[in-house]
């Protein structure tokens, strides 16, 4: 009985699924509204245009807001396999179910001695508390492929590396997965993936890289760390603009090159950084790649010269990851990153006309927001540092590692 019960599908977790899943479809649908800002355009008009051009063949490569790797027009052109449906609805629901693919992967990894189920309420609790966002753009698709390829190193590790390299083709930031990985077979894997999906596209459509001219062109974006000097300069004389930029709302003038400048070269510190830890690093375990790939994105996402909503969604899939093994370091981190989802959520779409205006209460939703991505990072940082500084005498078995009182407690709070 006792093995029976340890393969029952737990309720709880379900029903919080289900329950959260159907609010986030009827604030698709418009059946309900957070604010009088539509996010669902993006797939309405923007994606379903990009459509219209991909089945032609081709590329939108004369879109400068087309600034994805060739393997996006995959996620773009999947309301096809629902053609009875119009494409926004389509769309919708394939986000709903790369949603449930995830959740049930999570589940499925929280099984077994030395995991717990934590990952899968990370996962449960952090989609929704981004509100429509999360189901208005492909993202969610892609961190269910992350998911899964970061879940297969442990035991299949072929598939994690073709995974890998998938997902690196729909978004490029799954390459980041590869930062705590050794095991050569996933790295030859993801090579040989990447190489095949990257030629195919060359040779099946024109335009399929012409995405990287456009990304090296974008400036600071309203919401990421370095726009905090512009919406405080403004109350000072500050004669720059706020505009509609390369598909997104961008500071435009005086010292943008220059903060977007420094916001690159934070970018290169962090990768720096993560050369020396896997240099440095002695103690690998399964959850090392795991916590390393969290890390990883996680200082991608907050150097970034754009923090958009939707890369949430990265953190809180990659989150949930590790938390599904009790010897991740994360735990605090992941706490963090679920609060700051609460304030991006809040910030946008519910506030945004106050983050675009640079009012008191704009600067200070953004201030907090981004005060939590500077603080999940250094603290993920430390703890990834120390936890593989040391050689120890024989492999530590996950089962083995005790979480730190206040990382109990925020485990208590997640699982409730």
């Amino acid at each position: 009985m006792a093995g029976d019960s340890g393969k029952r599908l737990p309720v709880g977790p379900v029903l919080a699924w289900v329950a959260t899943r159907v609010l986030l479809l009827l604030y698709v649908f418009k059946v309900l509204s957070l604010s009088p800002l539509d996010v669902t355009t993006d797939v309405s008009v923007i994606y379903h245009g990009w459509y219209e051009v991909l089945k032609s063949g081709a590329f939108p490569h004369h879109d400068v807001t087309w600034q994805y790797p060739p393997a996006a027009a995959l996620a773009v052109l999947s309301p096809a396999l629902l053609p009875f449906l119009d494409y926004a609805t389509a769309f919708f629901w394939l986000a709903c179910a790369a949603d449930l693919v995830a959740f049930a992967l999570l589940l499925r990894g929280s099984r077994g001695e030395g995991r717990r189920p934590a990952g899968a309420y990370v996962w449960v609790l952090g989609v929704p508390l981004l509100g429509p966002t999360a189901y208005a753009r492909y993202d969610v698709m892609v961190t269910a492929v992350a998911v899964a390829a970061l879940l297969a190193t442990v035991r299949r590790p072929r598939v994690a590396g073709a995974l890998i390299a998938f997902g690196a083709m729909l978004k490029v930031w799954p390459v980041l997965l590869l930062t705590g990985v050794r095991d050569r077979r996933i790295w030859a894997a993801a090579a040989a993936g990447a190489g095949v999906l990257a030629l195919g596209f060359w040779l099946w459509m024109p335009g399929a890289f012409a995405f990287l001219r456009f990304q090296g062109e974008r400036g600071t974006e309203v919401e990421s760390l370095g726009s905090l000097v512009f919406h405080i300069a403004r109350h000072h004389g500050w004669e720059g603009q706020v505009l509609l930029n390369y598909g997104s709302v961008e500071f435009l003038g005086p010292y943008v090159g220059l903060v977007s400048d420094i916001a690159l070269g934070l970018t290169a510190v962090a990768f720096g950084w993560l050369l020396l830890w896997r240099l440095r690093a002695r103690t690998y375990g399964p959850q090392t790649a795991f916590d390393a790939a969290f890390t990883a994105v996680l200082l991608f996402t907050t150097t970034s010269r754009v923090i958009s909503p939707q890369y949430m969604i990265w953190l809180i899939g990659l989150a949930a990851v590790c938390l599904t093994l009790r010897a991740s370091v994360m735990v605090l981190p992941a706490v963090l990153v679920l609060a700051a989802t609460v304030l991006t959520l809040y910030e946008f779409p519910v506030r945004f006309a106050d983050v675009v205006g640079s009012t008191d209460l704009g600067i200070t939703l953004l201030l907090l927001r981004n005060g939590l991505l500077v603080a999940a990072s250094v603290i993920a940082c430390r703890r990834l540092w120390v936890a593989s500084a040391l050689l120890p005498s024989r492999p530590r078995r996950a089962s083995e590692t005790r979480l730190p009182e206040h990382d109990q407690d925020a485990e208590k709070l997640l699982t409730w």
